[in-house]
């Protein structure tokens, strides 16, 4: 093979590599904003089920909320559930939520179990302690907090302004069903490649995502910022505050103009007949 013939074929090898790596990046960024949306959905269908949601009282103390979509649960003699979904937390419960990480939520179980089934799994943490361990890339569910299953509906709004022991409830939608779920011993794992393809950097961190240092998110997420605010009643992240807007009131209206006149015009009359 000559020289020229071997330089073509190692550039045609190089101009598909970089287009098939073009394809994947812009597969994967599309399979982040596909679980968001996901994600969003849960959100708004749980929540517009009177009897059947997450208590407001406990989502207006959550510090952080995951939000699992589709998570597998196959079981033989061994169970294990897999899934994939998104985090965000914040600071204070006046605050508005970070922008989204994507984590993965694994878990296994013993016992007579078979069958396979899908779930949404919804996450609350009502602690910042409880959710701060996720900036070093994992969190095992009872293990480094205390979980419990979750109270729901208008009965779980009382409960739940007695008490809350637990630093984290989940729950999970199941065939129409959702309940209280207890999560033991599953770990919620920090999804770097996934961060990396939504926010269009490699090196992005937890820690950037979380205290907004990282590159401004795509407006996939701002969907679910939106929805999850309107749930936890808390402000939406990036709306412009009191401070922003004019230091007055209302600009004044102009002011009304002068009336115009116009002069009428001269009229000619006839003179009259001298009298005789």
């Amino acid at each position: 093979m000559s020289t020229r013939t071997t330089r073509l074929t190692i550039r045609a090898a190089a101009v598909v590599a970089a287009f098939l790596t073009f394809v994947n990046l812009t597969q994967a960024g599309a399979r982040e904003e596909g679980r968001l949306l996901i994600a969003t959905e849960v959100i708004e269908e749980v929540q517009g089920m009177p009897d059947q949601r997450v208590p407001d009282a406990l989502l207006s103390r959550a510090y952080g909320i995951a939000v699992i979509p589709d998570v597998t649960k196959v079981a033989f003699i061994f169970g294990g559930r897999r899934g994939k979904g998104v985090l965000v937390v914040r600071d204070k419960l006046t605050s508005p939520w970070s922008n989204p990480a994507f984590v993965t939520l694994t878990g296994g179980s013993w016992g007579f179990q078979a069958g396979a089934q899908s779930s949404d799994i919804i996450v609350v943490f009502t602690t910042k302690t409880g959710v701060e361990g996720i900036e070093g890339g994992k969190i095992t569910l009872g293990a480094d907090a205390s979980v419990a299953a979750g109270p729901v509906g208008r009965q779980g709004s009382a409960a739940t302004d007695m008490t809350l022991n637990s630093e984290i409830y989940s729950y999970s939608r199941s065939r129409g069903l959702f309940a209280g779920v207890a999560v033991d011993g599953s770990a919620l794992t920090i999804d770097r490649a996934a961060d990396a393809s939504f926010y269009g950097s490699g090196d992005v961190t937890t820690r950037e995502i979380i205290s907004g240092q990282a590159p401004t998110a795509p407006v996939a997420a701002q969907r679910f910022l939106e929805r999850l605010a309107q749930a936890t009643r808390s402000p939406v992240r990036g709306a412009p505050s009191q401070a922003d807007g004019p230091a007055s009131g209302p600009a004044p209206a102009p002011a009304a103009e002068a009336p115009r006149t116009y002069p009428l015009e001269e009229q000619h009359t006839a003179p009259e007949p001298a009298q005789k």
